[in-house]
């Protein structure tokens, strides 16, 4: 019996590689722009980080969580709790006092596999921390709104504060007051939800649910006077960047540590994942966690989704990776030599084929086909007795002789200025 991957985890095989590798690239790219910094963490953490910044009634930390009881640690559900705790604990506030941060990497949630969720799914994630101007939440709004731009996606910005310690808490009062009065109505996780965390009842998928809460209070109407400019200032700071939005007054994300601004990438040709990307303030996080009472942001964006979407709105079609040159040896005689030139080349940046299984012409040019290289590079016993090769350009078949003469580097020297390959 043959041994499979577990169910939600993924294989990425090779044909798939170019475009994740291209969503990355572009990634940082554009993240570098806006000064952010590469930061990578461990998959494992100590299962108190997360229940100390995401919430303990949360349902990553309730269901989700692949957690080793015994030891006390678990596999990183989201990124910004480790982010957090590395800037804590290597001091980087004492650095600077505004820090850009990113990282790429996987995720791990014991959910429901389905379409664009799987239970090791990866992430993009971009965190300003030290900052607390409302041009700062729009400028990182911005940077991911222009990271799906140039990917070529078509994606709607939804956008919504809320609120901090202040104004929250008369307001989940109120809220809960209403939910008590539709409670016949819930789900059994919004019944369960009322008095443990009354926000994400809002936020429910349920149609039944969803129907109920259209008439719920919206915390858009109960912001104290500092949640309500900084709201303010950050929509005026959209505009004037040209980043379309809408307000949902029913989104509150799934993690308890979000304050203020929160916002969501969202589409509708996923099906039901219609977020590709979210995020928002967390004001109090870092201090939670034992840090400085300083404030942060951040998103993030969903590898997996990203690439789904790309191909269902046939955004940015790759050129298929290609081969520079393959190597066709024919005969015993010619191995080493090609053996040698295809290491000459290499070593000065071309990317280069060679098939060492000696079969016929025929069976090696269909080879040089499906690596798409731009020409092959004929030595048989007879060329090679003459000290020349056989140059096919692959896309127009036109064939001319080569001279292999001198020292493998100096014929691939010759033969990437032939070829006009450009060497990065």
């Amino acid at each position: 019996m043959k041994i499979q991957a577990i169910n939600g985890f993924k294989d990425i095989l090779p044909d798939s590689i170019g475009q994740w590798q291209y969503i990355e690239q572009t990634a940082r790219d554009v993240f570098e722009r806006f000064g952010m910094q590469e930061i990578r963490m461990p998959i494992l953490e100590k299962t108190e980080l997360f229940v100390r910044s995401i919430g303990a009634a949360t349902d990553v930390v309730e269901k989700e969580m692949y957690t080793f009881g015994d030891k006390g640690i678990t596999m990183r559900p989201e990124a910004t709790a480790s982010i957090m705790r590395a800037f804590i604990e290597h001091g980087l506030h004492v650095q600077q006092p505004v820090h850009r941060l990113y990282t790429i990497g996987p995720m791990f949630r014991h959910e429901r596999p389905q379409k664009g969720r799987l239970r090791q799914f990866h992430q993009l994630d971009a965190e300003v921390i030290g900052a607390v101007e409302p041009r700062v939440d729009a400028e990182l709004i911005a940077m991911g709104h222009m990271l799906l731009d140039e990917l070529g996606l078509q994606v709607r910005l939804e956008l919504n504060s809320l609120g901090c310690p202040v104004c929250r808490p008369p307001f989940k009062a109120q809220l809960i007051a209403f939910l008590e009065q539709k409670n016949e109505g819930l789900c059994d996780d919004c019944k369960r939800r009322t008095h443990t965390n009354p926000l994400r009842v809002l936020d429910c998928k349920k149609p039944a649910c969803r129907v109920l809460v259209q008439e719920a209070p919206s915390l858009l109407d109960s912001l104290c006077p500092e949640c309500d400019l900084h709201f303010g200032e950050v929509r005026e700071a959209l505009e004037n960047l040209g980043i379309p939005f809408q307000i949902n007054r029913f989104m509150v994300r799934g993690l308890d540590y979000y304050t203020r601004t929160t916002f969501e990438f969202l589409t509708t040709d996923l099906g039901a994942q219609a977020a590709v990307g979210a995020g928002g303030r967390y004001d109090g996080l870092i201090e939670q966690l034992g840090g400085p009472a300083i404030s942060g942001i951040g998103f993030a964006m969903g590898l997996e989704r990203i690439a789904l979407l790309m191909e269902q709105q046939d955004a940015n079609k790759l050129p298929a990776s290609t081969m520079d040159v393959f190597l066709v040896a024919l005969g015993g005689n010619t191995l080493a030599p090609c053996s040698q030139l295809a290491h000459a080349l290499r070593k000065q940046g071309a990317k280069v084929a060679i098939d060492y299984s000696s079969r016929s012409l025929k069976a090696q040019l269909k080879q040089a086909s499906r690596v798409n290289a731009r020409y092959a590079l004929i030595v048989g016993e007879d060329e090679w007795a003459r000290g020349e090769g056989i140059l096919r350009n692959m896309k127009t078949q036109e064939q001319q002789s080569f001279a292999l003469t001198g020292s493998s580097d100096e014929q691939g020297l010759r033969l990437i200025e032939a070829l006009n390959i450009a060497i990065q």
